[in-house]
This record gives structure tokens, C-alpha cells and sequence, in this order.
């Protein structure tokens, strides 16, 4: 059985040095913090720290706030080994999970992420308050809670850019709109106008590979009335690989061939020329009218190994028969012979006759080792925003426009198109997905009295979804194809012009929100938003919020909200076809091509599949924010219920060779006639995430602090029915941890070093990819230390997963089938903390 670590264990830690802070009291911890080390004290949650998501007034204090808020500031980021964005988020931010996505199609390029245990699309990503455009990935199959979600990328944004992020972890659909169903993440960019800032991180892992490294820095330039705030990085990452040997591929080396050990990589993939650049600008025209706006541009190039092809069994391209013959195919068209396979070798006399004989063509010609194809994406995003806006007497008002776009152009090489035979090209461009955001506010906000204020504004937004199409050769169909050689780029088949188009859908709002002090310690707040979806109709959401003090030391609040997210263009458009592993009716490992296809299809129409419907939800939060009285120690306790109806997923994978004889002949005339399975979009179930989240933070001594952020998180699909199976329910239960934990200490012995502990806990989950397996829960160390070199400049040494830590502990739940044996993989592929063990870094940081 998977081993545990005790989460009392995390518990203990924290109140252990919550014991010695109270030894040595001080009044706050930035009275007593180093000039060379002021930054340190800058909390996960500061109580007092003034936001402003969560409220169309003026801004309040988190602990004053009806709904709870994660104050992240930008030198928590900055505070770690990694430089992709959701990687540092996640560990700050207990409720938020993203992982690496390995052989999972485009969400390699693009990694789904979860606020809350919903998908990526249920949380709205701000920055600088204003509403970031939708990515272009649609994540087809990578965690089960994340399946058929088109979320924002945040991974453009550089980290040395962030003044901080302000996570607002509450149903918010009423104040921001659609897919602001978990919670809303808002991104402020620095904006000071003096100063600069650089830093380069170099690191590698503890096994020798994955080095990575990063430069970034960072400008303020103009006065108070002109300024702008430039940000740039640069950086490269290698891929890791943590596989073992396939048992096919070991058999076959046994055998005298020559294969690459392992076969089949699996790990984090390449990272080539990732550049980020950001800008927040501002000017005031008058004493009161003020322009604003900011802008970025992202591209990088991202590439990772595809599924082993064996040179015997791969379907449609060595054989069609599971491996007893060898497929073969004639230039002329004629009767082909039969070539036997036996233990794994082709009977020697007949393939030589193939081999002798220039009409007939066997892929063991070109790849007698079979092959491994490379998959990547070149991905690209820009987005610009320019805003004005000012007040006259008590009203204030801001106008602003926005466009955004995000490109992933495919490529795919070391592969082939199987029914071309001997001149196919081993390099395709498959195509590419594209996203346009386009979107226009106005606000009006005015305060009647220092009690009653009120907010009102209209939106109106027009998203894009096209897919671009690809070379032909990426998915014609060869001569051949009539002896069962696939048609299309193996692996990742290209677009077609059926596939192609581009589709767009507008919307416009209107929306009111009222907050109301009746007495000092109480706030209530009221927002009301209504909304037309074209081709979906109209919806109106509300919410309802308050805060009660019941002493100065405690506080409670909760919220009632309905929330509405009408599925993208590209969810109701889109056709994605790939390689997945399977198995056959034996329970043997084989690989199979797969569509999506869109839920209005015929294919999908013969199943079950229909018209999308708009996701609904209800949510419910309640909580505490204590002060203990005589002790600076601040804690919160929130507990959150969501219901989702219609919630989006990916059906059930339906199998041709299942189908009747009538159905497999429209599937034919539909154009389906090189896949083996198929699935598409459906929202006919419903789901219930309930939680808590905790968080405490205290000083630590004179010149530190302590943080401990715990999140339970349970999802159950409350109502569903035949199109999501078992194996879906299971993973959009336990395809994340239930319990995840982070515990952070800092200190600064002295002015001139400083040092940082991190403990991550992560609860069990489960994977279901070939086979079932359930991980054991996991315990990460990471360590940082500072040492300041005077006139600015900072070295810094760390180590993330001390223990190095690795996703092996598992059970599987199916006898004999086991990833590690089938596939090479001897963890689990979507561990909610990577795979690639310990990675050492440094830093060198100058700023004045």
C-alpha cells in the first residue's frame, strides 16, 4: 500500500513555531526588518494589506473583505527556483493546482490549471483588474478535471513584472461575468516609475538534466504624472526524462535491435527562445482625467517525445492485425503477400522477398526500429489595452478597450504519413489553433454617502476561435490507405479544410453593485449582472456578501452567488485527432487513434451527443477571521460549497469496431475513416465542490514570519448519466489532491542573509490512463538562502524537493496492468508536483 505522511505532522510543525514566535512577540514585522532584506516580510496573506478584486468600491483590508482573498506579493515569486508562472503559483497558493502535462497533445504548451478543484475556464484571470483573453488550447484530455476546458495562459506573464496577485477564492460570476465560477485571479503589474531590477537563474536537476535558465529585469521610467513600468525575460529549458524501458522495446533490443533506452521519454519537454515582455504605462491629462493601459508579447517554442512505435504492432502503419502479420502494401495495386510475425520477429524469407521486390513497400524498410515522433507548438500571445478615465465631484468613471491574442502553430517530425508509403515526408505542419478577445468597459462608481456606494458599468466582448489548417500532406489520404496504411501526420494528424474554419460569438452586460455599511463593523454588498450570450440567450446572476465583526479580534462573513459560463466557439467547433494509448480486448497496451469531435457531429449525434448548454452554478461560502488577542497571529477559516449544472467534460470514448454495421457506414460518410475510437463535448451532469481553506500567519522572532495555507477540496459528480463512464467520474473526483498544504517560515538572522524554508504537502489522487492507479500522499522540502552583497546586489542558492520526492508510490488497481512496464512510466504521469525530483538553483539578483 502507498505510504502516508501524516498532515498532523505539518500541523505540529506550524504550532511548534507558532510557540516560539509568541516567546518574542513584536508589533509588526516590517518595524524590525534589515534595509537589504525588506522584502522579506511581505506575507501569503496579509489581513491588512488593501485590495481591490472582490469590490467595485474603495479598497479594503483582506480581513475586512465579505469574500476570502490571497494576497501573493511579487517577491514570493520571485522567491523560488522555477520561472514559469503556474508552477510558482501553485506553490503559494494551496487551493491552485497545474502540473506538467507529458505526451498530453496541446495542453503540453499550454497547462490546464485548477482554482478550487473546477476547471481551468471556471476561473476568470484579471490584470490589473481588466479581463485577459482566453488561450487558444483546448486541453482534450489531460487530468479529468481539466478535459474539455479552453482556460487563459498566464505562463506569458514574467514574474519579475508582478507587483502581486490578489486571488479571490469565491464565486464571482455577478461582479466580473462569465467563468468567474471557482474564483478570480487578479494579476496587478508593477507601476513605480523609478528603479531597475535584474536577475539570472540558473538551475538543473539533481539527476543531471532539465538545466533551465532564465534573465529578466525590470524599469520604471517618467515622473508621477508620465510613467511607464518595462519588464522583459528570456530563458531555455531541457527536457528531462524519468522513463524506464518499454517491455516491448526491451524485448526487441534483446532481439538485436537498435532502440533507444528508453524508447519512449517521459518528462518535462524542451523550452526554446521563451521571451516575455510587459509594459504598464500611465499619464495624467488633467488633475482629473488620467490615461492608463499595458501591453505584453510572449512567444516560445515547446517540444516533447510522442508514444513508441513498434516496429511489429503499430496499428496502420507496421501491421493491422495486432502484430500476427506484417502490413504491406503495393505501389501497383496488386495482391500483397502475407509476412508472419512470431516472437516478435517477421518470418525472415518473406520479408526478404518484400524487401527484394520494388513494388511492395513495408515501413520496416524505412524504420526497421520503429519510431518515436517529436511533438511541439510555437506559441505565441499578445495582448494591448488602453484605458481613461477620471471623476468629477464624488463620481469617478473609466473607459477602456482591450484586444488579446494567443496562437499555438503545430509542428510534428520523426513520423510519418503512413499511406504514402516510401514518400512520405518525416516532417509535418499540422496547423494551428488561434483566440481573439476583443473588450470594451465602462464603469461609473459613486458614493452617495461614507455608507452606501454604488457601481454600475456595461461590457461588451466578441471572442474568435479559428483553426488554421495544414499542410496537405498532414492529412491526405495516400495510395495506400486500402491496405490499411492511416492516412494523415501519425501522432498528431494534420487539419483539414474540413476541420478547418474559424467561428466568433458576442456578448454584452450590464451590471449594478451596491455595498452598504449599516454599522461600523458590518458590511453588506449586493451585485446584479445581466447578460447576452449569442446563441445562448440571456442570464441574470446576483450575489450576495457581508462581513460582520463581532469584536475587534473576530470577524464573519459569507456569500451567496449564481454563476453562468456559456461554452467557447472553439468547445462547440473544434475537431482534435491524436495517438493515445489503449489497450485491446486482452488488456494489452496498444496505441489508438482517437478524434474529438464536436458534439453537433453526425459521429457524435449517433451516441447521444447534442447541442452544448450553458454551465450554471450556485455558490455558497462561510467564514472566520480571527485575531488572537495578545499574540500577532492572524488566521482564516472559510469553507466554500459550489454546484455546477451542465457542467463540460469530454463523453466516454466510443469504439467503431463497437458500432453496428449501419452506424460505422454514416461514421464512413461523415467523413470518419482512419480512427478507432471517438468522443466529443457533453454537459449533461452535474458536480458538487465543497472545501475549507485555512490560512495563519504570524511574525517569526524579530525578523521573520510563518505562514500555513491548508485547502480541502472534494468534488462529486452528483447526477450524470451514460455518456460519462466510470473512468471519467473517477477522475474528475480524485484527479486532484483532497488535501494540499503549504508551510513557510523566513528569517534573517542578520541584515545581510536571509533564509527560507518551505514544506508542500500533497494528498493522494488518482490516475487512469492505461490502467488505475491511486498515488499516496507526498511531503516536499524546499530551502532558499540570501546573502547580500551590498550596492544592491543579491546571491541566492536553493533547493526545491530536498527530499527529492518522486510520484512512485502507487497501488494499481487493475492486475497487470501497469504504466511502468506498458509504457515506461514509473510514476504518475499528472502528479500535482511534477516528476524531475530535486532541482537545485541560483540567483544573482542587482537592483537600485
Amino acid at each position: 500500500m502507498p505510504h502516508k505522511y501524516p498532515f498532523a505532522l505539518v500541523i505540529a510543525l506550524a504550532m511548534s513555531n507558532i510557540a516560539i514566535a509568541q516567546e518574542n512577540p513584536s508589533p509588526t514585522s516590517a518595524d524590525t526588518t534589515s534595509t537589504e532584506f525588506s522584502d522579506i516580510l511581505e506575507q501569503v496573506v496579509v489581513l491588512d494589506e488593501l485590495v481591490v478584486t472582490g469590490s467595485r468600491a474603495q479598497p479594503r483590508s483582506v480581513a475586512e473583505s465579505a469574500v476570502p482573498i490571497d494576497v501573493v506579493a511579487g517577491e514570493d515569486f520571485v522567491k523560488q527556483g522555477g520561472t514559469d508562472l503556474p508552477d510558482l503559483l501553485r506553490n503559494v497558493v494551496p487551493s491552485y493546482n497545474v502540473n506538467i502535462q507529458p505526451i498530453s497533445d496541446a495542453a503540453t504548451f499550454v497547462r490546464p490549471a485548477n482554482l478550487r478543484g473546477l476547471a481551468p475556464d471556471h476561473t476568470l484571470v484579471l490584470v490589473n483588474g481588466k479581463r485577459r483573453h482566453r488561450g487558444s488550447v483546448i486541453s482534450w484530455w489531460p487530468t479529468g478535471v481539466s478535459d474539455a476546458a479552453q482556460g487563459p495562459d498566464i505562463s506569458p506573464i514574467p514574474a519579475i513584472a508582478l507587483k502581486r496577485v490578489e486571488v479571490l477564492r469565491d464565486g464571482a460570476s455577478a461582479q466580473y461575468g462569465s467563468d468567474a465560477i471557482a474564483g478570480v485571479m487578479n494579476f496587478q503589474l508593477k507601476d513605480n516609475d523609478k528603479g531597475a531590477s535584474f536577475q539570472l537563474k540558473p538551475g538543473i536537476f539533481q539527476a543531471g538534466d532539465g538545466f533551465a535558465y532564465s534573465v529578466a529585469g525590470n524599469v520604471g521610467l517618467g515622473s508621477d504624472r508620465t510613467w511607464i513600468n518595462l519588464s522583459a525575460e528570456y530563458g531555455n529549458a531541457d527536457e528531462t526524462d524519468r522513463a524506464v524501458q518499454r517491455a516491448d522495446a526491451a524485448r526487441l533490443i534483446a532481439l538485436g535491435k537498435d532502440i533507444a533506452d528508453p524508447a519512449q521519454p517521459w518528462g518535462q519537454p524542451i523550452v526554446r527562445n521563451d521571451v516575455k515582455l510587459f509594459v504598464n504605462y500611465g499619464a495624467s491629462i488633467n488633475d482629473n482625467v488620467a490615461f492608463y493601459g499595458h501591453g505584453n508579447f510572449a512567444s516560445k517554442e515547446v517540444e516533447g517525445g510522442f508514444y513508441f512505435r513498434n516496429p511489429n504492432e503499430r496499428h496502420g502503419v507496421y501491421s493491422i492485425d495486432k502484430g500476427e502479420t506484417l502490413l504491406i502494401g503495393s505501389l501497383s495495386g496488386r495482391v500483397v503477400p502475407v509476412v508472419p510475425i512470431a516472437n516478435d520477429v517477421p518470418h525472415p524469407d518473406s520479408l526478404q522477398k518484400v524487401f527484394d521486390d520494388p513494388d511492395l513497400f513495408t515501413f520496416q524498410e524505412m524504420f526497421p526500429n520503429g519510431f518515436t515522433p517529436r511533438f511541439g507548438a510555437n506559441t505565441q500571445d499578445r495582448a494591448l489595452l488602453a484605458g481613461i478615465k477620471g471623476t468629477k465631484s464624488l463620481l469617478s468613471w473609466d473607459l477602456s478597450a482591450s484586444y488579446g491574442r494567443h496562437e499555438t502553430d503545430f509542428f510534428i517530425h520523426r513520423t510519418i504519413n503512413a499511406s504514402l508509403g516510401p514518400s512520405t515526408p518525416t516532417a509535418f505542419d499540422p496547423g494551428a489553433y488561434i483566440q481573439t478577445d476583443t473588450n470594451f468597459n465602462f464603469d461609473v462608481t459613486y458614493p452617495f454617502s461614507e455608507r452606501f456606494f454604488f457601481a454600475t458599468g456595461l461590457e461588451y466582448r466578441i471572442e474568435n476561435f479559428e483553426i488554421a489548417s495544414g499542410e496537405p500532406k498532414s492529412y491526405e489520404v495516400g495510395p495506400l490507405a486500402r491496405y490499411g496504411f492511416l492516412p494523415s501526420s501519425n501522432g498528431f494528424p494534420g487539419f483539414s479544410d474540413v476541420a478547418a474554419g474559424a467561428w466568433h460569438r458576442a456578448n454584452w452586460a450590464i451590471y449594478g453593485d451596491v455595498e452598504l455599511n449599516p454599522q461600523d463593523n458590518w458590511l453588506l454588498g449586493v451585485a446584479l449582472r445581466f447578460e447576452n450570450f449569442e446563441g445562448f440567450g440571456t442570464t441574470i446572476n446576483y450575489k450576495l456578501a457581508t462581513n460582520y465583526g463581532i469584536n475587534e479580534n473576530v470577524k464573519v462573513r459569507g456569500s451567496f452567488s449564481t454563476g453562468f459560463r456559456a461554452p467557447t466557439p472553439g468547445q462547440q467547433n473544434a475537431y482534435n485527432e491524436t495517438t493515445e494509448s489503449g489497450e485491446d480486448g486482452e488488456g494489452n497496451l496498444i496505441l489508438v487513434n482517437k478524434a474529438t469531435i464536436p458534439s453537433t457531429h453526425p459521429a457524435a449525434k449517433l451516441v447521444g451527443g447534442d447541442v452544448l448548454e450553458p454551465e450554471k452554478s450556485l455558490n455558497i461560502s462561510a467564514g472566520l477571521v480571527v485575531a488572537v488577542p495578545g499574540y500577532p497571529v492572524n488566521i482564516t477559516l472559510d469553507y466554500f460549497n459550489i454546484v455546477v449544472k451542465d457542467r463540460l467534460t469530454t463523453s466516454q470514448d466510443f469504439k467503431l469496431d463497437e458500432l453496428g454495421d449501419a452506424q460505422r457506414e454514416q461514421l464512413r460518410a461523415a467523413g470518419i475513416t482512419n480512427l478507432q475510437e471517438f468522443r466529443f463535448f457533453t454537459n449533461n451532469f452535474e458536480t458538487r465542490t465543497q472545501g475549507i481553506d485555512v490560512v495563519l500567519t504570524t511574525p517569526f522572532r524579530s525578523k521573520g514570519e510563518l505562514s500555513l495555507a491548508y485547502n480541502f477540496t472534494r468534488t462529486d459528480v452528483t447526477k450524470s448519466d451514460d455518456l460519462v463512464n466510470q473512468k471519467r467520474i473517477t477522475l474528475l473526483e480524485k484527479g486532484l489532491p483532497r488535501h494540499r498544504a503549504n508551510l513557510t517560515l523566513t528569517h534573517a538572522p542578520t541584515d545581510y542573509w536571509r533564509a527560507l524554508g518551505r514544506a508542500s504537502y500533497y494528498g493522494s489522487w488518482d490516475e487512469w490512463d492505461w490502467g488505475h492507479q491511486v498515488f499516496g500522499s507526498a511531503l516536499l522540502l524546499d530551502l532558499e538562502s540570501s546573502f547580500s552583497l551590498g550596492a544592491g546586489s543579491t546571491i541566492t542558492i536553493g533547493i526545491q524537493n530536498v527530499l527529492n520526492t518522486e510520484p512512485t508510490n502507487y497501488e494499481n488497481k487493475i492486475a497487470g496492468e501497469d504504466p511502468a512496464t506498458g509504457l515506461g512510466r514509473p510514476f504518475g504521469e499528472h502528479s500535482p508536483f511534477g516528476f524531475g525530483g530535486a532541482f537545485w538553483y541560483g540567483k544573482y539578483t542587482f537592483s537600485f
